[in-house]
């Protein structure tokens, strides 16, 4: 089943702290423009038992335990400069004698969590390290990065990943005028993004905390539980319903559920948030097609193309849902197209070890697992690939 789901966890998501001092990168305003819940889209009666569900509270998912308001206090509050305040929280929750945490992507929790549990995706690392900086009175806020699409597969669904990170900046004296983001400390979960110039933008916590209910809704929806599922994207889409990928998870809900008229009120709805919402187009598309609406779903598919012809990771998308469904040839050339696209991307090369394995192909395979690892900087990723590498030599010595 080829379904697209908007998920705010990154796959790579690594452990890394980057001190970014530069000019002003972000544009100051709330993503996206206000727009209304709407409320003809909720159809409570077709998820009885959707109440039932426990849904955090933003106190809940913000919140600070003990342990932690301790820390803050014995090891930041002490520093009275802001930057160095800053970097003795990044430096405390990367010892590995202190939070000593551990990247799970299925691991969508809260602060307390996170801090406690030392398991997280990266849009709760993100929250762990806000509220942090919130009790240590650091003026920070949340950015979106306007990452190229990319998407990892969970199961039969293909996961749209998004990315979160912090910055931090001086706070403003009466005495002195300081322009935002003249100095700024970012915090971020991914060393690749800041390395990146990709665009990024404020949002509100508000925002954020529909991206996290997004998030376990997407994960019900693939666990096939549906209440739960709607529960999450009814609280996702009403606390920021401008959260356009909300409103096309809840259409992914209904269409799976069987109300395929509302599924596709959902999409156009979420379109009309946000018109390049590519992933609500492509669900929107699927609809179509099965119900053989030809006109439509070629502009559609126009407008997709033109927008997904370079991007390297949509190839690798096709590549990895040829594989799933052993059509290995036509992975291939996926691949090798995402390759021609990005030829320094380690997973493309990881992708097509995977295939020519698949083929019996052993050496191309090994071939494709060595570039993977020189191109590849991760070091856990890196033992991954090894291992592969050493398991596909012995293949080929036993032959």
């Amino acid at each position: 089943m080829n379904i697209f789901i908007n998920n705010f966890s990154k796959v790579l998501c690594l452990f890394f702290l980057t001190l970014l001092l530069s000019a002003c990168q972000t544009s100051g305003k709330l993503a996206h423009k206000n727009v209304y819940v709407n409320e003809n889209l909720y159809f409570d009666e077709y998820f009885p038992n959707y109440q039932a569900v426990k849904v955090e509270s933003k106190e809940d998912i913000f919140a600070l335990d003990d342990r932690m308001r301790l820390m803050v206090k014995e090891k930041l509050m002490t520093e009275r400069d802001i930057k160095r305040r800053a970097t003795k929280l990044l430096k405390h929750i990367f010892d590995q004698d202190n939070v000593a945490l551990a990247y799970n992507s299925a691991a969508n929790v809260s602060a307390i969590g996170a801090y406690n549990n030392q398991q997280a995706n990266c849009l709760s690392l993100t929250i762990m390290a806000y509220a942090l900086a919130k009790e240590a009175q650091l003026a920070v806020d949340f950015q979106e990065v306007k990452i190229p699409e990319y998407w990892v597969r969970n199961g039969a669904y293909n996961m749209l990943t998004g990315h979160v990170n912090l910055v931090v900046t001086k706070p403003k004296s009466p005495h002195a005028q300081v322009v935002f983001g003249s100095d700024i400390l970012t915090i971020d979960f991914d060393p690749f993004v800041i390395k990146a110039s990709f665009p990024k933008t404020i949002i509100s916590q508000s925002y954020v905390l529909s991206m996290f209910y997004s998030n376990k809704g997407a994960q019900a929806l693939v666990n096939k539980q549906f209440s739960k599922a709607y529960a999450y994207f009814k609280a996702a889409t009403t606390i920021a319903p401008n959260f356009s990928p909300a409103w096309a998870n809840l259409g992914i809900l209904y269409r799976m559920s069987g109300h395929v008229a509302l599924a596709k009120k959902s999409y156009q709805y979420a379109l009309e948030v946000n018109p390049e919402n590519f992933t609500a187009m492509s669900n929107m598309s699927l609809l179509l097609d099965n119900q053989k609406d030809r006109k439509e779903l070629a502009n559609i598919r126009k407008t997709l193309k033109n927008e997904r012809e370079n991007n390297p990771y949509y190839f690798a998308l096709l590549a990895d849902e040829a594989f799933y469904l052993a059509n290995n040839k036509q992975a291939l050339a996926y691949y090798r197209q995402a390759i021609k696209l990005n030829k320094h991307e380690h997973a493309f090369y990881f992708g097509l070890a995977k295939v020519y394995y698949a083929l019996n192909e052993n050496r191309k395979a090994q071939r494709a697992m060595d570039k993977a690892i020189s191109y590849n900087r991760i070091n856990s990723i890196d033992e991954t690939y090894i291992a592969k590498l050493n398991f596909l030599k012995k293949q080929e010595l036993g032959h």
